[in-house]
């Protein structure tokens, strides 16, 4: 029976929770299944470490430590932005999701955390920094 190996472009299906239960992310029902290369580091690698021994069919739930994650929380991610860069007809309020652009040009999430008289302070982590994720995973396809 064929594994999975590193360099493999496989297709499985997952489903992301939290350890308090609470589901993130899923690929089930939506039809296609997530398609990735094992260990080119397109996935984060608590996931990718697991995919190798794994047989078409084959189904397990592995646990997923921030730093094997998407990292602890970082303080140096908190920003605080001024408040003048903002649009005035912007209405900014606690837990809303803007994307920035970085000095590069290239678009970061941010989350509000909390709206001063001159200055917003923003939060750039992952919202799953930090965090033990949970997946369950179904390898579905071992392409040729």
């Amino acid at each position: 029976m064929k594994q999975v190996k590193e360099g493999d472009l496989v297709k499985v299906h997952y489903t992301g929770k939290l350890v308090n239960g609470e589901q993130f992310d899923s690929s089930v029902g939506r039809g296609e299944p997530l398609e990735f290369t094992v260990g080119a580091g397109q996935m984060i690698k608590g996931f990718d470490a697991a995919m190798p021994g794994m047989a078409i069919g084959e189904k397990k739930t592995i646990n997923i430590a921030p730093e094997d994650g998407y990292g602890a929380r970082s303080e140096e991610a908190i920003i605080e932005f001024p408040k003048e860069n903002v649009p005035a007809d912007m209405v900014l309020e606690p837990g809303m999701p803007l994307t920035l652009s970085n000095q590069a040009g290239q678009p970061v999430q941010v989350i509000v955390v909390e709206v001063k008289d001159d200055i917003i302070i923003l939060d750039a982590n992952h919202f799953l920094a930090g965090q033990e994720l949970i997946f369950d995973i179904e390898l579905v396809e071992i392409a040729e």
